[in-house]
């Protein structure tokens, strides 16, 4: 005869929802007793919750519901079910219905609600469970513990989140690894490496995901000799990302790859790449975007393509950087290409993705694309949208529009300017010659947002005073500035000279000039310029003999053309 034990033995055989009900509907008319009926409903719950599907957890309430008294344990089974899920708001919920229904959370039960409120970000709701596990004298458990310190990292409280890991009884690797993420997640590298190497130093071997993580904070620092220390502890743990095929070694070799590339190190990054047994979109998306970062387009176009011959699909992190290159490219018809796909896809309304088109488009000259990309936006524009609408205009000549439209983005008190902002803004009133506007935007930006002029204030400054022949204000604003003036800052004086065939000005930017490595051979053509049109022409002989000795060689214009569309 058939009994329960028989039938619960199936469960894992289970494939189906279908198959699951049978068996459920066997347990229910199999004969048992009103004791026992708890198990095999404990035990389907569990299989359900384990599955971490909508279609499972759903019907583990409905079991769940059919419980009149449920355990501690079928409590914590649901709450871990939800908190794995899609909806970790109704495992805070059924927590605070295990509390009012007079049941007393245990050390299973603290690391899942915790789990789900850093899920959420809800520290309140988190500081509210980290008291009754004060209360319940459960904050020494390490599991406890380690789950209140992720909670409170997740929740970027990182003061706090060392507190708790200073009170952890015993400092495990995933108490370690907790912390170090916490510092990456929270854009703290550098104390993320430290904290790193403290944890070899305590004598505790680090884990893969500790390894992963050590590997993100060398490739946001730009730390190429930690990464490749990190590196060779890597291959020294025996975690050998480029022989073994497992998921979590792809991971491993993604991470170290990004490394590298993000550091600037491309040549190793496609030496590991190629390596690579197993590559995932990630992989391909971290060499894309390290050749985007790094100016060597080409390449991050030929890899692009070489993606899509694999069979892989892009995603949106791939389109970001491809259309990063179409702007720098001038390559209209790929970027054209790139946006039909993203229309057919329904991801062109990302905000990301519609800025990233708005910018391709303004910088290849289509500003009436821009501007309707910018119109038709569903989603709420952020500043980086705004931004991006106001420098388009605005290197374009459209000084007037670019400055109107910085008033109808200051009208949302939402939005806060940012430094780049105001490099368009700057820009606008340059090339529209609105002296008194820049300088009112230039001191609102430090007195209202507290932002710091950078070299790029100053030279939109420096271009604009010179443009109108204030050179004296010109001169008086670089030697009043808190940072050494550059090239550019230089080269938008020498600009301003030639407008006015200013000599005197010119002769004085000529001895600083000598001051300053490297000299790009523009500053040089522009001072040759100067002279040869007030008729200086041994001036002229000097300064063209003086490239030749620096061995400075003018650079050649060049133009792209497209010969063929790339379809997706």
């Amino acid at each position: 005869m058939i009994n329960q034990n028989t039938i619960l033995s199936l469960l894992p055989k289970c494939k189906t929802m279908i198959q699951f009900k049978t068996l459920h509907a066997q347990i229910l008319i199999t004969p048992t007793t009103i004791n026992t009926k708890i198990i095999p409903l404990s035990k389907l719950i569990d299989f359900c919750v384990d599955s971490q599907f909508d279609e499972y957890i759903n019907y583990a309430n409905l079991l769940f519901h059919q419980i009149h008294s449920p355990t501690v344990y079928i409590w914590n089974s649901m709450i871990k079910g939800y908190a794995n899920c899609n909806n970790p708001t109704m495992s805070l919920i059924l927590y605070k219905q295990m509390l009012q229904n007079g049941y007393s959370p245990n050390h299973f039960t603290f690391p899942f609600v915790l789990k789900a409120s850093s899920v959420i970000y809800d520290q309140f709701i988190g500081k509210c469970i980290h008291s009754c596990m004060v209360k319940s004298g459960f904050e020494a458990n390490v599991y406890c513990s380690t789950g209140l310190l992720h909670m409170y990292v997740s929740c970027e409280d990182m003061e706090y989140g060392l507190k708790v890991f200073d009170n952890i009884p015993k400092w495990n690797v995933v108490a370690w690894t907790c912390l170090i993420a916490g510092y990456v997640n929270n854009n703290q590298p550098r104390e993320a490496l430290k904290v790193f190497k403290d944890m070899g130093n305590w004598g505790v071997e680090a884990n893969e995901v500790t390894m992963v993580n050590a590997l993100i904070a060398c490739a946001r620092s730009r730390d190429i000799d930690t990464g490749r220390w990190v590196h060779e502890c890597v291959c020294k743990a025996g975690y050998d990302p480029f022989v073994c095929e497992s998921d979590g070694n792809v991971i491993l070799a993604t991470a170290i790859l990004e490394m590298y590339a993000k550091c600037g190190s491309l040549n190793i990054a496609r030496e590991l790449f190629n390596k690579m047994l197993k590559r995932n979109v990630v992989a391909w998306n971290c060499m894309i975007n390290g050749y985007n970062q790094y100016e060597r387009y080409n390449e991050a176009l030929g890899l692009f393509f070489d993606m899509l011959a694999d069979g892989f699909c892009p995603d949106k992190a791939t389109f970001l950087s491809v259309l990063s290159v179409c702007a720098h490219q001038c390559a209209l018809a790929l970027g054209e290409t790139v946006h039909a796909y993203l229309l057919k896809s329904n991801i062109a309304t990302d905000i990301a993705l519609a800025t990233a088109l708005l910018d391709m488009y303004a910088k290849n000259g289509e500003l009436g694309s821009a501007q309707k990309i910018f119109s038709n936006s569903l989603e709420k524009k952020d500043v980086v949208m705004w931004t991006s609408m106001i420098n388009g205009l605005a290197i374009h000549g459209h000084g007037n529009e670019a400055l109107s439209m910085f008033q109808m983005m200051q009208e949302d008190s939402s939005l806060v300017p940012d430094h780049i902002t105001y490099i368009g803004v700057l820009f606008a009133c340059s090339h529209v010659g609105l002296v008194e506007e820049a300088q009112r935007q230039f001191n609102l930006m430090t007195k209202r947002y507290d932002i710091v002029p950078e070299r790029e204030h100053y030279s939109c400054m420096v271009d604009l005073l010179s443009r109108a022949g204030h050179f004296r204000e010109a001169e008086k604003l670089m030697e009043t500035m808190p940072i050494q003036p550059n090239i550019a800052i230089w080269g938008a004086l020498l600009n301003g000279c030639q407008i006015h065939e200013n000599i005197s000005v010119a002769s004085q930017v000529k001895v600083r000039l000598t001051e300053l490595e490297p000299i790009q051979s523009g500053i040089y053509v522009l001072l040759s310029n100067i002279y040869a049109n007030a008729g200086k022409w041994e001036e002229v002989n000097r300064t063209r003999k003086l490239m030749k000795h620096n061995r400075i060689a003018k650079n050649i214009g060049h133009s792209t053309v497209e010969m063929k569309l790339l379809t997706l």
